[in-house]
């Protein structure tokens, strides 16, 4: 298949189209600066100029493929909610340049906010909508296109996608660590998170693209819940640092805006996605990863 990427330089999206290469496919990946474009012909791949503003190219890009995956997001929380709306525009000028044909679409979601303080599956829908949490913008534009007959299909990332190049939230958990000398969690810190490697995350969305129906949901879930309490405690050993709670109130002044997700009980399970796509995760879990890897902790 010839497979147009967004997000094709990014964390996990470079490791998609190392995946897809080596499966064979053709990879027209999406580049928005000369750095972005060199980095995906080293890699093998071919070059779309443009971003996620600009929809012409993202409906250009989607024309001239055989399917889409779309991991593309703008990283800025200083402005949350505008590049959620970003995001469910660019899923949804992927749709349109989609509609009337059986080529896929792959749309990346969290596990996070489908069902905070229970076990989310797959057939859970967001517990909320977008005015609530903006993220789910993404599942609701999916839904949207898939409406249109397109062939939509959502995976859903844990809270950690872990591994070489983290830049995510356990690389900020440990540079809040080491700029408060502590390294804390919430309560008693048995709030759960999940995880999963972002070679395993890499080789799920290609499974989705090979094998996914209309509507089908994933989940990019290796470890199905992590206490918070033993990520700040691993943290805690690596920086040398002491390892504390914090109450609610204090979370706030301590994490500033990450204090959300570092209360937030998100556990997940992946065992539908494991039935219906062979996915068997391989790669070292987050514990394992943190406390072996000393790339999360040079300075």
């Amino acid at each position: 298949m010839r497979v147009f990427v967004t997000g094709a330089t990014g964390f996990i999206g470079s490791a998609i189209v190392q995946e897809l290469i080596d499966a064979g496919h053709q990879v027209v990946g999406l580049a928005r600066s000369d750095a972005a474009a060199k980095s995906l012909a080293d890699a093998g791949a071919q070059v779309h100029r443009g971003d996620l503003e600009d929809l012409d190219s993202l409906r250009s890009g989607t024309a001239a493929s055989d399917g889409v995956i779309h991991t593309g997001f703008i990283q800025d929380f200083s402005k949350f909610k505008e590049v959620c709306e970003t995001d469910r525009h660019a899923i949804e000028a992927l749709g349109a340049a989609l509609a009337g044909s059986d080529r896929p679409l792959i749309v990346t979601s969290g596990t996070a906010l489908i069902s905070p303080g229970h076990v989310a599956t797959e057939e859970h829908v967001p517990a909320s909508d977008s005015t609530a949490f903006p993220r789910i913008a993404s599942e609701e534009a999916a839904a949207s296109v898939a409406a249109q007959g397109v062939r939509v299909s959502v995976v859903r990332l844990s809270p950690s996608v872990h591994g070489d190049c983290d830049h995510g939230f356990v690389p900020t958990l440990v540079g809040i660590a080491r700029e408060k000398g502590v390294s804390a969690y919430v309560g008693d810190g048995l709030n759960r998170w999940t995880a999963v490697h972002r070679l395993d995350a890499a080789h799920l969305f290609r499974l989705a693209l090979d094998r996914a129906t209309a509507g089908a949901r994933f989940h990019g879930v290796a470890e199905e819940g992590i206490a918070f309490r033993d990520i700040a405690e691993v943290i805690g050993r690596r920086l040398n640092v002491p390892v504390v709670a914090k109450s609610a109130d204090e979370a706030t002044n301590h994490f500033g805006w990450f204090a959300h997700f570092a209360a937030i009980d998100c556990p997940a399970s992946s065992q539908r996605t494991r039935e219906l796509l062979g996915w068997q995760p391989k790669q070292p879990g987050l514990i394992l990863d943190l406390d072996r890897s000393a790339r999360y902790f040079e300075t």
